[in-house]
């Protein structure tokens, strides 16, 4: 029964992708005056995407100044911190797991142990 609803969901939802509710539902949120979770939130993941943005900025610029050969070896040691900083913040918010906060605190979470990484980096 549920395979043969597939391709009929498939073919329908094109239509609602021009729809007003397919737009950014929080496009327009002023994340200084937040106070719904779901708002919190989307504002804690929006500071670490930025976080990640720099972070890829100055990882990109080290690279650059580094020996060409020895490019294999930061490549590793940042794969290597992002498993780390992922798993490390997955441990610190495993209290909240399931609950409405638990994606603010782990969004937090990366986002300060990003802005750690990247002061290391630039030194």
């Amino acid at each position: 029964m549920r395979a043969a609803l597939i391709p009929i969901l498939l073919s329908v939802l094109p239509a609602f992708a021009g729809s007003p509710a397919a737009e950014d539902p929080f496009k327009g949120i002023d994340c200084k005056n937040a106070k719904v979770q779901m708002e919190l939130n989307y504002c804690a993941d929006r500071d670490f995407q930025a976080a990640d943005k720099k972070l890829n900025a100055v990882y990109r610029k080290l690279l650059d100044s580094d020996d060409p050969k020895d490019k294999g070896l930061p490549k590793t040691a940042e794969r290597n911190w992002i498993a780390w900083r992922d798993s490390e913040c997955a441990y610190e918010t495993a209290g909240s797991e399931g609950g409405s906060i638990q994606p603010m605190e782990y969004s937090e979470c990366l986002t300060q142990k990003t802005e750690a990484r990247i002061k290391e980096l630039q030194q």
